[in-house]
């Protein structure tokens, strides 16, 4: 297995970097082929025969394809050596499933489009920000750290004493809702997430994956 990955994807987009970080933290080096499904004509044609659904990312590895950033994560946990991103003990390893769930559900459309996309990406780009959308994702962002936090208690990381899936998923969500005033905000309201981010956001990983 000793094949370089090739990852399809844009830098941008969340989940690509959520694949990135796992294999930044494996130490796996890998190709990243750049795919736009914003462009104006659409995700190439030749890309849905990787993702018939045309998100990203898409995975290959040695032949073997996959897509669905859950099941490429834990493929590339499981296939390669290096840090195991994935508890062994039962209890831990399905408190890492919850909070992945919990980001991939809940806090990705809360933090990344209610907030960060309304409040920085929109007026960046000149657009006129839905405030109606903001403010439903508010309560929704609140509940979500709530709950992350909650579960997380006193452990170092989001799901217990090492650095798990969970952390890699949570990690680029809030790379991005952080930059707007209000997640900075509603972070200072819990003390064990802003210690966690502070952990998080220096790691190089985080460094080696920042979009451009």
């Amino acid at each position: 297995m000793t094949e370089r990955p090739r990852l399809f994807g844009a830098d941008y987009s969340v989940y690509v970097r959520i694949v990135r970080l796992v294999l930044a933290e494996k130490e796996i080096g890998y190709e990243l082929v750049p795919v736009d499904i914003f462009a104006s004509e659409g995700p190439p044609p030749h890309y849905l025969e990787r993702h018939p659904f045309g998100r990203i990312p898409a995975f290959d590895h040695a032949g073997f394809r996959l897509y669905e950033t859950g099941a490429i994560a834990r493929y590339v946990d499981e296939v390669f050596d290096g840090r195991q991103l994935q508890p062994l003990d039962p209890r831990e390893r399905a408190r890492c499933n919850q909070i992945v769930s919990i980001a991939d559900n809940y806090a990705y459309p809360a933090l990344v489009w209610g907030i960060y996309v309304e409040r920085v990406s929109k007026p960046a780009s000149g657009a006129v920000a839905d405030e109606a959308v903001f403010a439903a994702a508010l309560p929704k962002a609140r509940t979500c750290l709530k709950a992350m936090s909650d579960l997380m208690g006193a452990s170092p990381w989001l799901a217990g004493e090492t650095m798990s899936l969970a952390d890699l998923y949570a990690a680029p969500i809030f790379d991005y809702f952080l930059r707007a005033r209000e997640g900075q905000e509603m972070l200072r309201e819990h003390e064990n997430l802003a210690a966690w981010w502070a952990r998080m956001s220096v790691r190089r990983s985080m460094e080696e994956t920042r979009p451009a």
